[in-house]
């Protein structure tokens, strides 16, 4: 899985990169993150990438050339066979963990970080092919959200978070919240471990963890039982 990264401080980036299991994950050639400084593609000496609005107005706008200059370059020197170019902002559709796995597929994504009051029009328009959102909220740039768009996406990746089935059983993957988790002591400040959990049944922890993961989604995010089949009720599984 290949990620491009389209910014003018690519620092925001780069840092996470060089810890974590991201960082492992690129030393084992299972993802390649490759951050771009767009002011390489700046118009004129001082390598200018956005302007005063049409119309007055304030802040800066960031400038399509530039932008268009640095996708295209990305293309011609690094091409994929499926690629999508994506634009972090406000506006685009939400991202979730389903959106996660959709772009997952994609061999790699271009993502550009916005900057100043936005970019321009004709960015959004005729370069991206989409448009994704973090949040009901506007943030200093793109670069953030672009970090949550890679780690999100590359942990799907197979080899990137450990062995076995450790992410299937994540929070969302079935609509769910995940179930309580539990680790020694058995016993903590007055509070016990549920004894389920201590028998060795796998069945019956399966039952309690999925009874426990409906409860816990109806108690702090009832609107995602709609997509359940439950209908706000703990089914035991046997």
């Amino acid at each position: 899985m290949q990620f491009d990264v389209i910014t003018i401080f690519p620092e925001i980036i780069e840092a996470p990169l060089q810890r974590t299991i991201l960082k492992r994950a690129a030393d084992e050639g299972l993802i390649a993150v490759r951050v771009h400084q767009l002011r390489a593609w700046g118009e004129g000496r001082h390598q200018r990438v956005d302007d005063e609005p049409y119309g007055g107005g304030s802040g800066m706008i960031m400038k399509p050339g530039p932008i268009f200059a640095a996708v295209e370059s990305i293309q011609g020197s690094h091409p994929a066979a499926a690629s999508r170019t994506i634009l972090l902002s406000p506006q685009g559709r939400r991202f979730n963990h389903q959106e996660a796995v959709r772009l997952s597929l994609y061999d790699r994504l271009i993502l550009i970080c916005g900057r100043y009051e936005g970019v321009d029009e004709r960015v959004r328009g005729n370069l991206a092919d989409e448009e994704l959102s973090i949040g009901d909220y506007v943030l200093t740039g793109g670069e953030l959200p672009a970090l949550v768009v890679i780690d999100a996406i590359a942990r799907l990746v197979p080899g990137v978070v450990g062995t076995g089935d450790s992410v299937l059983g994540d929070t969302f993957v079935d609509g769910l919240l995940q179930h309580p988790h539990y680790t020694r002591p058995a016993s903590f400040r007055g509070e016990d471990v549920p004894e389920v959990l201590l028998s060795g049944k796998h069945g019956a922890i399966d039952a309690w963890r999925r009874e426990a993961s409906i409860r816990t989604t109806r108690k702090k995010r009832p609107d995602l039982l709609r997509g359940t089949g439950t209908r706000g009720r703990p089914k035991s599984q046997t």
